[in-house]
């Protein structure tokens, strides 16, 4: 650029990492084990249509005499303003890739520890589809105004029922009735809290809201070109929320205000939040396609795991995997959670393949991984829920095996597929749903683990809907150009008798029926629920079984349905969440004892029977009996005898119509059998 500025420039500093305020100026820093040479580039964008970046780049060479100290480069530049500034870096270094080293100076890289990052402003614009992302600060915001009376949920693991959901989903869509401006914003999902409270949940696990690239399938032609990525596993940077989260395209700096605001609107209503994080990979893809943006370019031989020929190792199934136990990248995660409960306040995180975590910077697994045990030790994350999707795409399942230092918690992932298997009526699985509904003993029983310690699930993001899991019996994938070869085969899924839509009025009301029984099933369950978001009006995704989440209409969150079905669906889902609240003997602190549950069964091991039936008891005598039939035809079962002074009363029954099926009061008169409908549960209550 012509004509640069002349700003008095010193050495700066090597802490904090990333941009910082200090007493005579604007401190950067960077590190970079590799790198030969380091150019810090500013940008200084005048706006002309939102979403251009037009203006000349200042490069400024970073003596490594001066600037840098270790392993890390640093400069201080005074006067420079507050805000409304773009960064980036040009590094150079040693082009031998046998080695494992993909440096480029020809591309200006994000800054890891960047708090904001600027690219295009509006989500999806095509015009801008090849847009360069640069980080950005600002200085110049008074912080965020929590209020005097804000106070931190706090809710026990054990009492969570947690809903699963995309931020941008959840409101896109015109039926939402939201202004346009909105719509797929944090502040969209404010707007929508009386939906959340409506439902019973009281937290809300948000599918990445770190920065991404949406249009990044976009960028070469490909089988995918035409996809937009609504989901978010594919991280630009750790530290910056989703900018086009914004409202009407307002920003870095707005959608920093407009999470905070979101988050401290969920907290007054007594919902925590809790981020689905990606530390696994990030979006810069594999060698024979890069996408460098960031860490490939500025020391890939720390960032990444490389065989000894220098090549990229891929346990993610994206192409690259993160170096999680070498210390710096380590210490940059713990950075970026403790980041997001500061400045944030989330409640928890939930970890993408954190499989890929325990594993050692050759790939090998570990027995007590660095990163793992820090998480659980450090003391910002102290009050924070820790999750574990407990498997990676290289074959390590730790599911109940999980690293956890008493701490984490894992997805569940045998819970789902005995659950789907005995609703679905599959033989032999009786004992299966047993365990899993008393809270997986077998798995997390182990020194100080509790039943929350199991996430439970029957449906997450991956996979089929709750509708598709009762509609088809194979994936029907075409939408997003891969020919079926993504996702999982084993989905348990079973169509009740015609593959997809139908009109046929037996098939529907079965289908209706078998939702409404994996509903309950996990409701009833000791340990932590979880539901996906649009569930509770039975979406489909026309067995859409995609990782990235084909943009339209499918994947989004369709209100007006919801309104159609409040009725009956929604209805239904609603109040076994809230009768779940209310009667903690689904949510014990610790394994059931003999006392605490008895089991009407004298032949576990009769392959053929698809029927259990049990009674959890309450010291006040407010026992409740469960039964689930996934036969295919009636059984007219005895029930036990209630406690002392008091009979059954019908809540649940899930062959019944609306309203019929869920009366909170019960209904009386209930005899000493019930006859129970084909795949069907029934849940009593004892009362006087």
């Amino acid at each position: 650029m012509e004509n640069k500025p002349s700003w008095e420039i010193s050495p700066g500093q090597t802490f904090p990492l990333g941009v910082s305020q200090v007493d005579n100026g604007v401190n950067f820093a960077i590190f970079s084990q590799h790198a030969t040479a380091v150019t810090l580039c500013l940008v200084f964008p005048e706006r002309g249509p939102i979403g251009t970046l037009d203006g000349g780049i200042i490069e400024l060479a970073l003596d490594p005499h001066l600037n840098k100290t270790g392993d890390v480069w640093h400069i201080c530049i005074e006067d420079l303003p507050r805000s409304n500034v773009l960064y980036g870096y040009r590094i150079d270094g040693p082009q031998d890739w046998g080695k494992g080293h993909r440096f480029d100076r020809s591309i200006v890289l994000v800054d890891p520890y960047a708090k904001l990052i600027e690219g295009r402003r509006h989500f999806g614009d095509i015009s801008m589809k090849l847009s360069k992302f640069l980080g950005t600060y600002d200085f110049d915001s008074l912080p965020f105004d929590w209020g005097e009376n804000y106070k931190l949920p706090n809710i026990a693991e054990k009492d969570l029922v947690i809903y699963e959901m995309n931020v941008r989903a959840f409101t896109n869509d015109e039926s939402s009735g939201l202004d346009n401006n909105i719509r797929g914003s944090y502040l969209g999902v404010i707007e929508k809290i009386p939906h959340l409270l409506e439902l019973g949940i009281n937290a809300v696990e948000l599918l990445p809201i770190f920065e991404f690239d949406e249009l990044e399938l976009q960028r070469r032609p490909n089988p995918r070109d035409h996809m937009i990525n609504t989901w978010g596993y594919s991280t630009i940077n750790f530290f910056a929320p989703m900018s086009r989260y914004a409202s009407a395209g307002g920003g870095p700096a707005n959608a920093s205000q407009e999470f905070k605001q979101m988050v401290k609107a969920l907290h007054s209503a007594g919902i925590e939040v809790i981020l689905d994080v990606v530390y696994n990979h990030t979006n810069e893809a594999d060698d024979p396609h890069p996408y460098t943006t960031s860490f490939r370019g500025i020391d890939n031989k720390v960032y990444y795991m490389l065989d000894d020929k220098g090549q990229l190792m891929n346990f993610s199934g994206c192409g690259n995997t993160l170096n999680c136990n070498h210390p710096v990248v380590m210490e940059l995660i713990l950075d970026s959670l403790r980041h997001w409960v500061t400045e944030y306040h989330v409640d928890g995180f939930r970890f993408d393949l954190a499989s890929v975590l325990c594993r050692g910077t050759d790939g090998s697994p570990l027995n007590a991984p660095p990163l793992i045990r820090a998480i659980a030790k450090d003391a910002v994350l102290s009050r924070c829920k820790i999750i574990a999707e407990p498997w990676d795409c290289g074959g390590l399942y730790l599911v109940g095996s999980f690293p956890n230092w008493d701490r984490w918690a894992e997805w569940n992932g045998i819970y789902r597929d005995d659950i789907r298997k005995f609703i679905k009526g599959d033989s032999g699985m009786k004992g299966s749903f047993a365990t899993r509904v008393s809270g997986s003993s077998d798995l997390y029983r182990v020194n100080k683990r509790r039943p929350y310690h199991s996430i439970n699930f029957v449906i997450a993001h991956d996979g089929f809907s709750l509708r598709d899991l009762v509609s088809y019996n194979f994936k029907h994938n075409e939408a997003n150009g891969e020919g079926g070869n993504d996702g999982c085969n084993d989905n348990f899924s079973w169509n009740c008798g015609l593959e997809g839509e139908t009109d046929d009025a037996s098939i529907r009301a079965l289908r209706s029926r078998q939702m409404k029984n994996f509903h309950l099933a996990l409701m009833i369950s000791q340990g932590t629920p979880m539901m996906l978001m649009g569930d509770e009006y039975g979406h489909t995704r026309h067995g859409n079984n995609n990782s990235y989440g084909h943009d339209s209409a499918i994947n989004f969150f369709l209100w007006d349905q919801l309104d159609a079905r409040k009725g009956d669906h929604f209805r239904f889902f609603s109040n076994v969440i809230k009768y779940r609240h209310a009667h903690k003997l689904f949510s014990h602190e610790n394994f059931l004892s003999e006392n605490e549950i008895t089991w009407h069964e004298d032949n576990w091991d009769n392959y053929d029977s698809k029927f259990l039936a049990f009674t959890l008891h309450d010291r006040n005598g407010e026992d409740i009996y469960l039964a689930f039939n996934a036969h295919d035809y009636f059984l007219e079962v005895s029930l036990p005898t209630p406690p002392t002074k008091r009979r059954w009363f019908r809540v649940v029954d899930t062959n019944l119509k609306s309203p019929d099926d869920f009366v909170l009061d019960g209904v009386p008169k209930v005899g000493k059998t019930y006859s129970i409908a084909p795949y069907s549960s029934i849940l009593l209550e004892a009362k006087f």
